[in-house]
C-alpha cells in the first residue's frame, strides 16, 4: 500500500482542455465529458520516449498489461477487469484489432514511434462503437493533417544489442499537408523462459502515409499502415505440453489504408469513410512451419449531424465485413478453414446543454450480426457544472463483444472443436464521479461496476478429451474507483499521478462462489513527471503493478498462484547540443525489478539506451 499512496501523494487532474475523439460520435473537449478518458499528447510521449505503446498504456488508470516474456512477445491490455479481446483499438480511425488473431489488438507490435497522442476511453462504449468496445476504446493517432512540417528522426542503441531508428517528414503545399513516417526497432532480447537457452528477441519494422486536404467546409483525406514483425518465443514441448525452452517464432503483418470526406457548414456535418485491413500470422518451429491465419476487415461508414441551439443530433451507418482463413502444416492441413461474416449497424446519438451548469448525452445501437443474435446497447450521461472549476458526471453503458473466429469454429483438430452457437458477450456498467480543476491542478474520482453477462468460456469433456466454448450462465463482476491528478507548475515541471484499485471476480456457473479473475491487480498506481529548461529535457515514469493471480498449467490440475507485485521506473534525459540536435539517454526498469506478468515467462532487467534525436523545419 505505501508504494502507491507515496505515488498518489507526488502530485495532484490537469485541466481538460483536450479535445477527446472517440468518448462520443463527434469530438468534445475533455472537460465536457461524462465518460473517463486519458489523453497522452505529443509532449508526454516525446517525454518518456517509450518505445512500446504497451508501456505507455500501463501508465493509465484502469488498465492493466501482461506480456508472456519480453518486448515482441503476445501482449495484452485489460481495461477495468475486461477481457483482452474486450478492447477496442483505432489508429487513425481504422479499427485494428486482428480478426485472424482472436479479435485482439495486437498491442506487441505498436510502437510509439510515429504516434502523436493515444486515447484512452474507459468503460462500455459499444453504442458508439460496437462489438469490442465492451471494455473500453483506445485510440492511437499519428501526426497527420496537423502539427508541425519538416524532418523529425532518431537513432538509438543500447542493451540487448537493441537498436531503433525511426524517421518522419512532413511538408505542407497550400490546402494539402503530406507525411510519411517510418522506424525499426530490434533487440536480441532475453532467454524467456530462463532456463540457460538461447535469447528470444524480436524486429519490427513500421510505415505510415498520410495526405489531407483541408479548404473551408471540406475536409479529404488518405492514410495508411504497414507493421511487419517477427518475434522468437519459448512455447511448450509438444510431447509433455509444459513450458519449455523452444525455438518457436511469429512473424505477423498488418496492412491497412482508410479515406474519409467531410462537409460541415451552418450547423450541419457530414461525412464518408471506408477502411481495409489486412492481416497475416505465420508460426514457426525453428525452420519448420506449423500454422497460419490471416484475416481482413472492410468497413464503411456515413454520418450526419446537425446542430438546434444548444443540441446536437447525430445518426451513422457502420458496416464491417470480416474473412478469415486458417492453413497448417503440423496438422496436416486439419485446421484448414475459411470463414466469413459482416455485420450493419445504425447509430443514434443526442447530445443536450440544458443550461450552463447541465448536459446529458445519449446514445442507441443496433448491430445486425450475420453470424449470431443481434445486439442493440444503450449509453447514457449526465454532466453537472454547480460552480466553476467542479464537475459532477454519472454515466450509464452497456458493452458487447462478438465471439470470435477461434470461439465460433476450433482451431487445433481433435482437441479445441469451437461453438458455432455461441451468443455475443454483453456487459453493463455504471459509473459516477466528481473533478475539481483550475488552471495548473486538479484531482478527480470516479468509481465503477460492471457486470458481464454470456461470457465465452473454455470448457472440456473428461470423456471425449475435446475442448470447446460455451457461455457462461453466472454474472461476472467488475468493481473499483479510479483516483487522478496532476500539477503543472512551468515548462520544466509537469506531475501527473493515478491510482486504482480494482475488484473483478468470474462467475461461471450461475448461483456459485465468484472466483478473482487472473491477471488483474487490486492495485496499480503511477506517476509521470516530465519537463525543459534551457538545452535540458526530462521525463520519467513509475508504474506499481500489485499482487495478481495467474494459472499454472505446469502443474496438475493447474493451480492458482499468486504473482508478486513490482514497480517499473522509466527516466529520459535530454540535452541539445545545437538547435536541431540532441543527444539523450534513457533507462527501462531502472529498479531492476525482477517480476513476471504471465506465470513462467521472464521479463527483462534493467536496460540503458543512448541516442540521437534531429530536428529540420520544425
Amino acid at each position: 500500500m505505501p508504494a502507491f499512496l507515496l505515488l498518489l501523494s507526488a502530485a495532484v487532474v490537469q485541466p481538460g482542455s483536450e479535445i477527446i475523439v472517440t468518448a462520443a460520435r463527434a469530438p468534445r473537449a475533455a472537460d465536457e465529458l461524462p465518460a473517463s478518458s486519458t489523453l497522452f499528447d505529443e509532449a508526454t510521449l516525446d517525454a518518456l520516449s517509450l518505445p512500446a505503446a504497451s508501456d505507455v498504456l500501463r501508465l493509465s488508470p484502469g488498465l492493466s498489461v501482461a506480456a508472456t516474456g519480453p518486448r515482441g512477445t503476445q501482449t495484452q491490455v485489460r481495461i477495468r477487469g475486461a477481457e483482452a479481446n474486450h478492447t477496442l483499438l483505432f489508429v487513425d480511425g481504422i479499427r485494428f484489432n486482428d480478426p485472424a488473431s482472436g479479435n485482439e489488438p495486437r498491442f506487441e507490435l505498436l510502437t510509439t514511434d510515429a504516434l502523436s497522442r493515444i486515447e484512452v476511453v474507459r468503460g462500455p462504449q459499444s453504442a458508439l462503437w460496437g462489438s469490442e468496445a465492451l471494455g473500453g476504446v483506445i485510440a492511437a493517432s499519428t501526426i497527420g493533417g496537423t502539427g508541425s512540417t519538416g524532418f523529425l528522426g532518431d537513432a538509438e542503441y543500447g542493451s540487448l544489442d537493441s537498436a531503433r531508428l525511426f524517421g518522419r517528414y512532413a511538408v505542407r503545399a497550400g490546402d494539402v499537408r503530406l507525411s510519411a513516417s517510418g522506424g525499426w526497432q530490434r533487440s536480441d532480447g532475453i532467454d524467456s523462459f530462463g532456463s540457460g537457452g538461447e535469447r528470444d528477441g524480436f524486429d519490427n519494422v513500421t510505415a505510415s502515409v498520410q495526405a489531407v486536404y483541408r479548404s473551408g467546409p471540406i475536409e479529404g483525406g488518405v492514410v495508411g499502415h504497414w507493421i511487419e514483425g517477427t518475434s522468437e518465443f519459448d512455447g511448450t514441448d509438444p510431447v509433455t505440453f509444459r513450458r519449455a525452452d523452444t525455438l518457436d517464432e511469429t512473424e505477423n503483418r498488418i496492412g491497412a489504408v482508410r479515406g474519409w470526406l467531410s462537409w460541415e457548414e451552418d450547423g450541419w456535418a457530414l461525412s464518408g469513410e471506408a477502411s481495409y485491413l489486412d492481416s497475416a500470422n505465420r508460426n514457426r518451429l525453428g525452420d519448420d512451419p506449423l500454422n497460419s491465419t490471416f484475416g481482413d476487415r472492410l468497413t464503411l461508414g456515413a454520418q450526419v449531424s446537425r446542430r438546434f441551439g444548444s443540441h446536437q443530433l447525430i445518426a451513422a451507418i457502420d458496416h464491417n465485413q470480416e474473412d478469415f482463413r486458417a492453413r497448417d502444416t503440423a496438422f496436416f492441413g486439419g485446421t484448414d478453414q475459411d470463414r466469413s461474416r459482416d455485420m450493419t449497424a445504425v447509430v443514434g446519438e443526442w447530445r443536450a446543454d440544458w443550461t450552463p451548469w447541465l448536459a446529458t448525452d445519449v446514445a442507441l445501437r443496433h448491430d445486425d450480426f450475420s453470424a449470431f443474435d443481434d445486439a442493440t446497447t444503450f449509453r447514457g450521461s449526465v454532466l453537472i457544472r454547480p460552480v466553476e472549476g467542479l464537475t459532477l458526471h454519472a454515466a450509464y453503458g452497456e458493452g458487447i463483444a462478438q465471439p470470435t473466429f477461434f470461439d465460433l469454429y476450433g482451431f487445433f483438430p481433435g482437441s479445441f472443436v469451437g461453438n458455432p452457437d455461441l451468443k455475443p458477450e454483453s456487459s453493463r456498467g455504471w459509473e459516477a464521479g466528481v473533478r475539481w480543476a483550475n488552471d495548473r491542478l486538479g484531482i478527480g474520482v470516479t468509481g465503477f461496476t460492471q457486470r458481464l453477462r454470456n461470457e465465452i468460456v473454455d470448457t472440456f469433456d473428461p470423456v471425449t478429451f475435446l475442448s470447446s466454448t460455451e457461455n457462461a450462465d453466472g454474472k461476472s463482476r467488475r468493481d473499483g474507483f479510479e483516483v487522478e491528478a496532476s500539477y503543472r507548475h512551468a515548462d520544466w515541471l509537469n506531475l501527473t499521478a493515478n491510482y486504482t484499485f480494482l475488484d473483478a471476480d468470474e462467475q461461471r456457473t450461475a448461483g456459485v462462489d465468484l472466483v478473482r479473475e487472473v491477471r488483474r491487480p487490486r492495485h496499480t498506481a503511477n506517476l509521470i513527471a516530465f519537463g525543459a529548461a534551457d538545452r535540458f529535457n526530462w521525463g520519467a515514469s513509475i508504474a506499481y503493478v500489485g499482487k495478481r493471480r495467474d494459472t499454472d498449467f505446469d502443474v496438475f490440475p493447474s493451480p492458482v498462484v499468486t504473482l508478486d507485485d513490482y514497480a517499473l521506473a522509466s527516466l529520459r534525459i535530454g540535452y541539445r547540443i545545437l538547435p536541431q540536435l540532441e543527444l539523450y539517454a534513457r533507462m527501462e526498469n531502472a529498479f531492476d525489478a525482477d517480476y513476471q506478468d504471465v506465470i513462467g515467462y521472464n521479463t527483462p532487467g534493467r536496460t540503458v539506451y543512448a541516442g540521437l534525436r534531429v530536428a529540420l523545419g520544425r
